[in-house]
């Protein structure tokens, strides 16, 4: 529904309320412990990658979002792993006033916005209560992860045979 104001109409108001928050499948293994330490000289080397997904709830205006990280730590003096994070964090949002065809960024980018310091916390309580370092995540561009995921997929749809521009 618009509202007018003198005449002219206006753009619905957008309103994102996010419902649950929850972490939907997590995994630290701490190699360190489980094979013992090789080497007094440890220099650790972080590695993070992001991968997000989106989808429709059955209820009206509901969207689920899941965040899922991945954070593996090496030695960089031997290249052997001291630990693996997997967390798979999610939110349940209810959203209106988006026009649908900006509800894919939407969802893509302000929503795992809003749940990124509840992760960054997680990664940290999770590395600290493992025995290392708490690790602090870096801020996610989502933005660019979102345009990156695009060219990904309009890669992969070109054909084999088509010319690169």
């Amino acid at each position: 529904m618009t509202e007018e104001t003198n005449g002219a109409p206006q753009q619905p108001l957008m309103k994102m309320q996010i419902l649950a928050q929850f972490v939907r499948d997590m995994s630290f293994e701490n190699v360190v412990a489980q094979k013992g330490l090789q080497s007094a000289d440890v220099q650790p080397e972080m590695q993070v990658q992001v991968s997000l997904d989106a989808r429709k709830r059955a209820q009206e205006n509901q969207y689920e979002v899941i965040t899922k990280f991945k954070v593996t730590s090496t030695n960089k003096a031997t290249n052997a792993p001291l630990y693996l994070l997997e967390v798979d964090y999610g939110g349940i949002f209810h959203i209106e006033g988006i026009p649908e065809d900006q509800m894919h960024p939407f969802l893509l980018i302000e929503c795992p916005r809003q749940l990124f310091p509840f992760v960054r916390r997680i990664v940290s309580d999770v590395t600290r209560d493992g025995g290392f370092p708490p690790f602090n995540l870096d801020m996610v561009d989502f933005v660019q992860l979102y345009r990156a995921e695009l060219a990904r997929r309009a890669e992969a749809q070109r054909p084999a045979d088509a010319p690169v521009s």
